[in-house]
């Protein structure tokens, strides 16, 4: 099987990780830069090149896009869905998952709980937005930040007011969420692969810091996971469409709930405190499904719609 890794950087652990089990297991494996990728568009005709070649005999395509290139990442990841490559997430179902505001939404539109979260743009809203969330603490995040950046915290209604108001003067697009006190700055980042999950930590954040994320300097170990948080674990992901989701949980008072779906889940601090080998069972994923799953995906990235 011929299987593309769009990353914008070889070095990277993830996806050198999905390069050494893919040519493990006789697949032939190129790693491309999104960036470096153009396309023509016509009728009857679909092509990309890459580096002044074409690209062609793709069986699959696993997306590594970050967020500073999702635009133009996830349109190279649509002309390969338009040659017939297989990919476990389609460029919609990257998409919905970017975009926090519109991933919420899909996921309370299927029933699954998550912190309550408003939102609103017009400054004179700004009181009545926030009353409709309830008193503070108040979690203020960027709708398509990652890893933690663009997350404040704001502990008095008036800290909430001045960060809702810097952002708007920065014209970025944001959301206001409640802090889950009980939560003590842990989370949970289960692995989904192809309907199950195959792997699960628990984060905690450094003495100081609500945001467990390990860029953020936090630690992880094993986690074991209730049959209710797998079953909303794996139903998030499948409500994106996203045949490969890193999804995480919050262990509250009223029960697990989603905290962000990311459909480019890093490989490293998962693999390294639970020991699973993760990529494994991503490119088994890929020999299952490769050629005769894709129009299953489209199909399931349709309904989530």
């Amino acid at each position: 099987m011929k299987i593309a890794i769009l990353s914008r950087n070889t070095r990277l652990y993830s996806t050198q990780r999905l390069v050494e089990v893919a040519r493990e297991r006789g697949h032939v494996v190129r790693v491309l830069d999104p960036l470096r990728c153009y396309v023509r568009i016509a009728p009857g005709e679909v092509k990309i090149r890459y580096k002044g070649k074409t690209l062609h005999d793709i069986d699959a395509a696993i997306p590594r896009i970050g967020t500073s290139s999702t635009f133009y990442g996830t349109a190279v990841l649509r002309q390969l869905e338009m040659m017939g490559v297989y990919t476990p997430n389609s460029s919609d179902a990257v998409l919905r998952a970017r975009d926090k505001l519109r991933c919420l939404q899909i996921l309370a539109a299927k029933g699954l709980d998550m912190p309550v979260t408003v939102f609103g743009d017009n400054p004179d809203d700004t009181t009545d937005v926030l009353e409709m969330l309830g008193e503070p603490p108040h979690v203020i995040k960027l709708n398509e930040g990652s890893q933690g950046t663009g997350v404040v915290l704001a502990e008095k209604r008036s800290a909430s007011q001045s960060v809702v108001e810097a952002f708007r003067g920065l014209y970025a697009n944001f959301l206001v969420q409640e802090f889950i006190a009980e939560a003590k700055g842990s989370d949970l980042r289960c692995f989904v692969v192809g309907g199950q999950v195959v792997a699960a930590m628990q984060r905690d954040a450094v003495p100081g810091e609500f945001r467990a994320n390990l860029h953020r300097g936090g630690s992880a170990v094993a986690a074991k996971l209730t049959a209710d948080e797998k079953r909303i674990a794996v139903s998030a992901a499948q409500a994106l469409g996203l045949g490969i989701a890193g999804v995480d949980l919050l262990r509250s008072n009223r029960g697990p709930l989603v905290l962000e779906v990311n459909a480019s889940p890093g490989l490293e601090g998962i693999e390294a405190a639970t020991g699973v080998n993760v990529s494994e069972y991503i490119i088994k994923h890929l020999e299952r499904n490769a050629g005769k799953g894709a129009k299953r995906e489209k199909e399931n990235g349709e309904r989530s719609k």
